[in-house]
């Protein structure tokens, strides 16, 4: 979620109209559509980010065209004001009938009723699950029933960015081909640079706050381990696997001196600002940020590499559910309103033009099996397309904000920087996760 830019700026303008005058009446329930003449009449909403809104406004351009006798009214609100305007709407019943939510989002509304279930014949979960990969898909299963479908891959693990011109007379090749830790750390070591015992460049920067926690997750389950306890819903972060992935962070700073977690972290040269103002060589990171990269920084040489897997052969991580549609429990158009969720989100021409427009990872599978038209427009993704059948859905984290950035981050941090041991970090996490946990319930 912490994207930067590109997929923060696919994020940014309508609480005025939310906000402008009295509020609408609550829609009527039930499956009655509510017509203009002889038109069904459906409202889209979604968060305003300027490439998002292109995507959807085309393909609702391509709906309406299919089908006249529904006309779509899309709206779009600030980012920072959605929640707010998603929570307040939903009590009083006034929020459109089609929403675009990123997934994480969608349990929570899900099983407070909020959200109509997919109709079967719209789309069963195990259809869906033959069409859409795991990751995504599963951030709209809840309890059982399915809430929604995605329309992009969130990935923020297994890339990094390379700038050619830090690894010239460096004696390492380029462009990288990182197989195992063992060859990048080794390389890598030779990218770091110093003034004296300061840092002036970092080799491999991965100290951010996406990337401490997903790497955590990542090395827990490459070992065979699970963050969660036997209950589903409490944390088991005091583990030999927690511990061997902290202990690997630790040694890939205090022993290979990749980065310095004091003058490189989430406050200070960020892994992609770091990157873009030159002063780390590789930064691990989402392939978002290539995409960003190209817009923020066009004149700025580099590439998109794979990373290793951290622990054993076969890659194993956790993604949050990426932005899709859902569908209002008090719409009254939830016929047309499945229809046209069906079309935005699992027809693949439709897939296709939404992830090309926005830089998105596609969750649609046919759009991986069969990449080409993809890469044309967004080729920095292809580094990232093995990797998609090897994730699962990070789970309900409770507070994944607090969870991420103020607890796992922080945490091993401390341990980057020695002022923990990697057990201490362990015990530390498991801890406020689990306090964190209980306060909520």
């Amino acid at each position: 979620m912490q994207r930067k830019s590109f997929v923060l700026l696919v994020i940014v303008a309508l609480l005025a109209a939310a906000c402008g005058g009295a509020a609408p009446a609550a829609a009527p329930a039930g499956d009655q559509p509510v017509a203009s003449g002889d038109k069904i009449m459906l409202r889209v909403w979604s968060h305003q980010n300027p490439s998002f809104i292109q995507a959807n406004e085309a393909v609702i351009a391509r709906f309406m065209e299919a089908n006249p006798n529904i006309e779509v009214t899309y709206e779009q609100f600030e980012y920072s004001q959605f929640l707010q305007a998603l929570q307040t709407s939903m009590q009083a019943g006034t929020e459109a009938d089609v929403l675009e939510m990123f997934g994480s989002w969608v349990c929570p509304y899900a099983i407070g009723g909020r959200l109509a279930e997919v109709p079967v014949d719209v789309m069963s979960y195990s259809e869906a699950q033959e069409r859409f990969f795991a990751a995504p898909l599963d951030g709209y299963y809840c309890d059982g029933k399915l809430y929604g479908l995605p329309n992009e891959f969130n990935l923020e693990v297994g890339g990094a960015l390379v700038n050619p011109a830090l690894f010239e007379g460096k004696d390492v090749p380029y462009p990288p081909v990182w197989d195992t830790m063992d060859t990048l750390r080794e390389q890598a070591s030779k990218l770091s640079e110093f003034d004296g015992d300061t840092m002036v460049r970092a080799g491999y920067h991965f100290v951010g706050g996406d990337g401490l926690p997903f790497l955590l997750l990542e090395g827990i389950l490459e070992q065979g381990g699970d963050y969660f306890a036997e209950d589903g819903v409490h944390f088991n972060f005091d583990t030999p696997e927690a511990i061997a992935t902290i202990q690997l962070l630790t040694d890939m700073v205090q022993k290979d001196k990749l980065v310095d977690p004091v003058l490189f972290n989430n406050a200070a040269n960020q892994p992609y600002e770091g990157f873009f103002a030159g002063v780390t060589a590789s930064s691990f990171i989402g392939s978002w940020a290539a995409g960003a990269g190209l817009v923020d920084y066009p004149d700025f040489e580099f590439d998109y590499v794979n990373t290793p897997v951290l622990f054993g052969a076969e890659r194993k991580f956790a993604a949050d559910a990426g932005w899709g549609k859902v569908v209002s429990a008090n719409s009254a158009n939830q016929a047309a309103a499945w229809k046209l969720v069906e079309f935005m989100a699992a027809e693949q021409e439709n897939a296709l033009l939404f992830n090309t427009t926005t830089g998105t990872i596609p969750a649609l599978k046919t759009l991986v099996e069969n990449p080409q038209p993809l890469l044309a427009q967004a080729p920095w993704i292809e580094p990232t397309l093995a990797l998609l059948p090897y994730g699962q859905y990070v789970g309900n984290l409770s507070d994944r904000d607090k969870l991420f950035y103020t607890i796992i981050y922080e945490t091993i941090l401390q341990s980057l920087q020695g002022s923990i041991t990697p057990e201490q970090a362990a015990q530390t996490i498991h801890t406020q996760a689990n306090e964190m946990v209980d306060a909520a319930q």
